[in-house]
């Protein structure tokens, strides 16, 4: 039976790396029908994407590629499928609709699993798209108590690709991080690395700035310093005061967040050294 995969490669970079893998997707019969590579000369680092079918054995061609290519080499044989995936959020409602209705439309590689949220205030929307919504209110509870019921609502929902924060507005701890390394895309109403932390639109507005923009990066646990995945900005002029700002923002907001989840369902994304290579 004809297989599809897609193959993601980085390792040190050498000569006849392109040759070498693309002479083993010929000896296992393989149709290349997509292929991307890009060599970061600085850090002597190659990285290498394609899209293959055939009727093959992914562990023997996992195998055969770990012969020839350099030590410590990942790579990654993935099956596409519809990732799993929760989101997350608070009471902004623009950037969850956008996903949800995208998914809608299926425009997104993507099994969303439910909603997660500290207020019931998004329930409505949510529940339109039959979609389950679950309520962890942060009411009267420490950050690691909330945290602790957030990761029990998480766990009924099975495993879980990436969780997407879509305008959740509590910052994460280490641990919860850590319970998801690389899976946790946020949006972020700016143009970072600049006005990072609250408020950022009341911040670009006292700087007299003539761009906002919006950045969708991995979550880490140096506050909004995760590596970029996508990033985009709108003008602006002087005679918007930061709350007409931040209602123009919220466009450019769920259209990164949204593109930046597409990116990372269709596995055309590498992190390293904290930041991203990135085969759109």
């Amino acid at each position: 039976m004809t297989k599809y995969y897609r193959v993601l490669i980085d390792c040190k970079d050498e000569k006849g790396l392109v040759y070498k893998i693309s002479k083993t997707f010929y000896d296992f019969g393989l149709n290349v029908e997509n292929n991307r590579e890009f060599v970061d000369a600085q850090n002597g680092k190659f990285f290498m994407r394609s899209e293959v079918s055939g009727k093959f054995d992914p562990d023997a061609l996992k195998k055969e590629l770990e012969n020839y290519l350099p030590n410590k080499a990942n790579i990654r044989l993935i099956e596409p499928r519809p990732k799993r995936i929760v989101l997350m959020a608070t009471k902004e409602s623009h950037c969850l609709g956008d996903i949800l209705i995208r998914h809608e439309a299926n425009e997104l590689e993507a099994e969303i699993l439910g909603v997660i949220s500290n207020y019931d205030s998004l329930r409505s929307l949510v529940e339109k798209f039959d979609i389950p919504y679950v309520c962890v209110s942060h009411e009267g509870l420490q950050r690691a108590e909330h945290e602790a019921k957030i990761l029990e609502a998480l766990e009924q929902f099975g495993d879980i690709d990436y969780i997407v924060l879509a305008k959740y507005m509590r910052i994460l701890t280490p641990e919860f991080v850590s319970a998801y390394e690389e899976r946790i895309i946020n949006i972020h109403h700016s143009f970072l690395p600049a006005f990072i932390g609250a408020n950022p639109y009341k911040q670009a507005y006292d700087r007299g700035v003539k761009i906002i923009g919006a950045t969708a990066h991995f979550v880490n646990n140096n506050l909004d310093e995760g590596p970029i995945i996508a990033q985009d900005t709108i003008p602006i002029n002087h005679t918007m005061d930061w709350k007409q700002m931040q209602r123009a923002g919220r466009d450019v907001e769920k259209i990164v967040l949204s593109k930046a989840l597409k990116l990372a369902l269709e596995d055309k994304i590498f992190v390293y050294a904290n930041k991203t290579v990135i085969f759109d």
